[in-house]
């Protein structure tokens, strides 16, 4: 006769799911209150008591966000930053990364530490050299001068993502495809590619949004007529005091490419980042 074996009591998971809702909350009221704070009157925007809930809706300061300053220009330079950066980014990093991850050469671990000291560097601490440097290049106030000083912590933030992703594709994959007639070029592009594809996907949106959202280099390297949408936000703060109603809804306009884009990318991106936390 077969004993029974008493099991271990089963764990309640609603203490988890209580710290995962305050995490959400937490996370998410700032973002609400920003889209309740655009739609809101402006008097309501500057009340000393406000509501947690609207009490009306207007979309009047969407209209005074676009009347107050341009708009497209600063959206549009920055989409040309973004872009330009993700791609140059993506392009050099992953060649870099495919060097580091599967070639072995003199001061490769060199390099990979000069990786990481880079991104411990504070991005204030290099705004005076960056700035006179970009002088000296005749790059100040230029669209391109911005790019290339947002791939100097773009790129080794890229180089180091994707040699994790890199690292997890085993090498056998690749020398059985060379077996069976592959160039190593050709091994990469069929077999390799397609399974780093969703963490470069991953990567370039996190790039997208380092790029996106910078605000100190934009400032300082550009001047107004050249302004992204970031310092473009600064219009809302004028010597009568700051435009609340009309600066969320700017924010919120901002925000829309970023959804937008993950959106689109967001399988991509989750098994991207699961392929990244996973040693294969």
């Amino acid at each position: 006769m077969s004993t029974l074996v008493p099991q271990p009591p089963r764990k309640s998971k609603a203490g988890w799911n209580l710290l995962g809702l305050l995490v959400f909350l937490t996370a998410g009221f700032p973002v609400y209150w920003m889209l309740n704070t655009a739609f809101k009157p402006e008097k309501d925007a500057i009340d000393p008591d406000p509501s947690l809930l609207p009490t009306s809706l207007t979309f009047s300061n969407f209209g005074r966000a676009l009347d107050i300053a341009d708009f497209w220009g600063p959206v549009g330079r920055s989409l040309i930053v973004s872009l330009a950066v993700v791609v140059i980014g993506m392009v050099v990093g992953l060649l870099a990364a495919l060097a580091i991850s599967r070639f072995a050469f003199r001061g490769r671990k060199i390099v990979i530490v000069g990786i990481l000291a880079v991104q411990m560097v504070p991005l204030v601490a290099m705004i005076i050299p960056v700035f006179l440097l970009l002088n000296d290049l005749g790059q100040y106030d230029r669209l391109s001068g911005l790019i290339i000083t947002y791939l100097t912590f773009v790129l080794p933030f890229t180089v180091w993502t994707l040699r994790g992703f890199i690292v997890n594709i085993p090498k056998e994959l690749e020398e059985a495809a060379m077996v069976d007639g592959c160039t190593r070029a050709g091994a990469f592009v069929r077999v390799v590619f397609p399974l780093l594809a969703p963490g470069m996907v991953a990567t370039s949106v996190y790039a997208f949004i380092q790029a996106w959202n910078e605000y100190l280099y934009a400032l300082m390297l550009l001047s107004q007529n050249n302004q992204t949408a970031t310092v473009w936000l600064s219009n809302f703060s004028t010597k009568h005091g700051t435009e609340y109603a009309p600066m969320m809804a700017g924010a919120t306009m901002m925000a829309v490419p970023i959804v937008v884009l993950f959106l689109l990318v967001q399988r991509k991106m989750a098994a991207g980042l699961t392929a990244g936390a996973v040693k294969g």
